[in-house]
């Protein structure tokens, strides 16, 4: 791989949200860690309707894979449930085809159920947390 390659290469994920990923062709391998993730989040205009008439908002995954509730196995977790986390918090992470990709709360509030264990196989869309907006 040329400088040219890898140039274009970096310029093609630069824009995804994709924070930490290797790369591996023949004798060539690149590690590529964001030092700075600035999290994308999108809250649904539907939510507001839902935390008006119900005060718990489910945080669902975005992606398919492995979620991780810990940085590594001998660090505490994100959180658990009684934490109170803000928008953009991050609160786990998911791992898929050894891409990892944070978790970041959509919802500002007291935990009151963590649904997902260390190491579970998530889908997309899967509840991961509930959170209780109404116990700030």
């Amino acid at each position: 791989m040329n400088t040219t390659e890898i140039k274009k290469f970096l310029e093609s994920i630069r824009e995804t949200d994709i924070e930490e990923m290797e790369y591996e062709s023949g004798d060539t391998s690149v590690y590529i860690k964001k030092s700075e993730v600035t999290p994308k989040i999108e809250i649904p205009k539907k939510q507001e309707n839902i935390q008006k008439n119900n005060t718990v908002i489910p945080i669902k995954s975005k992606m398919v894979g492995t979620f991780y509730n810990a940085p590594s196995h001998d660090k505490p977790p994100y959180i658990s449930e009684g934490s109170y986390v803000e928008i953009g918090q991050k609160i786990g992470a998911i791992e898929a085809m050894k891409i990892i990709k944070d978790v970041m709360s959509t919802a500002k509030g007291k935990v009151i159920k963590t649904l997902v264990s260390n190491g579970q196989s998530v889908e997309y869309g899967q509840e991961l947390f509930l959170v209780d907006t109404a116990a700030e």
